[in-house]
């Protein structure tokens, strides 16, 4: 919870001259009358009035039963402001006038004298004195006050009276949905992989694809313009052996699994090998002996340039993490693993779909598959691709704007979900996200943003800052295939 905090001035009758815990703040007293003088520097705090809750007040000098101030200020201030005056009345006196009231019981008249200046002197009469801002932006102010309190009683103490507000949270249905995504069968030297296909650069392999698993291979033509270094082979046959391979031929074969971090890609070249007339058709186990094979004449090579996303799940001598909490709810943590369960004789791998927006506010859903660097990808509990770092300045990957502050949420870092600057349907739109952090500078003044032209207009208004994410001082790229999870 977070609180607000309102200095409330108490009067008590007493006879001697007291002196308030206060830097500058001195009284001499003068019967019914005591004179006040102080210069003071304040920090305004969010206005707990009934209808202000999105202004900035700084409190001078409190409202207080039976008393009246009168003086004058001299005030200077980082923003414009406004000058309050409270006046004490009843509350069948307001009769339509301005007022002010914290909890609708006792209720001051207002005048609000709008300077719009940042300096100024102003002689004043009241129950209450208050700089004003009516925008959500805090100031900092310098005040200097000579003046009398006047009425009964005539001692003042300083007391805090805590006001208690809910912490804004962002209340967005369905923000973790599962997501049941088919597995294809590989090799990789000699030993099976289970993998997934999620994203093509190719329009009608794609369309092909989606018919023969039943669930849609998203296009993606950016990743075309993935570099040499960020790719790994994969190996299709056209022919062959009968099995259970995308053309029913043998099982695709990898030239890497994620134990071999370095060179692990879950982007993949796409190579289709062809038996040629008269030789005898065994079932390749690695690559290596499909490049030999191709070497010595034996199958032909069609290099394709289509590029595939096809994340591992299951490897020879690993997998991705199994969540130890499967039951999927809107506040399910980034943390411990994305999938809930692997179905080996389905051939089914269960994902956490997470909610967020697409650039123009329409929702959006995602899986993680695999990130870097290891630390990210560690906590997230899924696959560690130092390899993706190539993509970092690459038009391959796309801005993703996560959350770093601001209105609690179900975003990765418990703020709200994150926006991506491309969605399914996109010229621009990939599988592989860099990640930007969004941090409002005054938390107090967060609001939900859903666009990413919500993000640019308020980082133009300086209300927020954006910055890339370089956790562990390296650059991060997280493979995040955008999915539709109730196909």
């Amino acid at each position: 919870m977070k609180k607000i905090t309102a200095i409330v001035i108490v009067a008590i009758f007493v006879t001697s001259i007291i002196s308030i815990s206060s830097t500058t703040d001195q009284f001499a007293d003068a019967g019914s009358r005591k004179k006040i003088h102080f210069t003071q520097t304040i920090t305004s705090s969010q206005d707990p009035g009934q209808g202000h809750q999105n202004h900035q007040l700084a409190l001078i000098l409190s409202p207080n039963d039976g008393t009246l101030y009168d003086g004058s200020m001299t005030f200077t201030s980082s923003e414009p402001v406004q000058i309050v005056v409270l006046h004490e009345i009843n509350s069948q006196d307001a009769k339509g006038q301005p007022t002010w009231t914290v909890d609708g019981n006792s209720i001051y008249g207002l005048s609000l004298i709008d300077l719009d200046e940042k300096s100024g002197s102003f002689e004043f009469t009241g129950s209450a004195l208050a700089l004003h801002s009516p925008t959500s932006k805090k100031f900092t102010t310098t005040v200097s006050v000579d003046g009398w309190i006047r009425g009964q009683p005539t001692e003042v103490i300083m007391q805090k009276i805590e006001l208690e507000k809910e912490e804004p949270v962002s209340l967005i249905a369905r923000t973790n949905v599962p997501a049941t995504i088919p597995m294809h069968k590989g090799i990789y030297e000699g030993s099976q992989v289970l993998y997934i296909i999620t994203d093509g650069s190719d329009e009608d392999y794609t369309k092909t694809l989606s018919e023969k698993q039943e669930w849609n291979v998203e296009l993606s033509t950016v990743i075309l313009n993935v570099p040499e270094e960020a790719l790994q082979k994969l190996f299709i046959f056209k022919n062959g052996i009968k099995g259970d391979g995308i053309y029913g031929f043998q099982d695709e074969v990898f030239s890497s699994t994620p134990s071999q971090e370095s060179q692990y890609s879950a982007l993949n070249s796409v190579i289709e090998v062809t038996w040629k007339n008269g030789q005898k058709e065994i079932v390749f186990e690695s690559s290596t002996d499909i490049i030999a094979a191709n070497e010595s004449g034996r199958i032909e090579f069609n290099e394709t340039g289509i590029v595939l996303n096809t994340p591992q799940i299951i490897w020879p001598d690993g997998q991705m993490k199994i969540r130890d909490d499967t039951e999927i709810i809107d506040e399910i943590s980034y943390s411990g693993g994305q999938i809930v369960e692997i179905n080996e004789e389905e051939l089914t791998v269960t994902f956490v779909a997470h909610r967020g927006w697409g650039p123009d506010g329409k929702t959006i859903y995602y899986i993680v598959t695999d990130a870097t660097p290891s630390g990210p990808a560690e906590t997230m509990g899924v696959v560690s691709s130092p390899s993706s770092a190539n993509l970092i300045i690459n038009s391959a990957a796309v801005d993703l704007f996560q959350f770093k502050n601001g209105i609690k949420g179900t975003g990765p870092l418990g703020f709200q979900p994150g926006i991506a600057a491309a969605a399914l349907g996109d010229e621009n739109y990939s599988p592989m996200w860099r990640i930007y952090l969004v941090e409002w500078n005054d938390e107090e003044s967060a609001k939900i943003l859903e666009t990413k032209s919500d993000i640019d207009s308020f980082r133009a208004d300086d209300l927020l800052t954006v910055s890339i994410a370089r956790p562990m001082n390296s650059d991060h790229i997280v493979n995040c295939p955008f999915i539709d999870p109730f196909q």
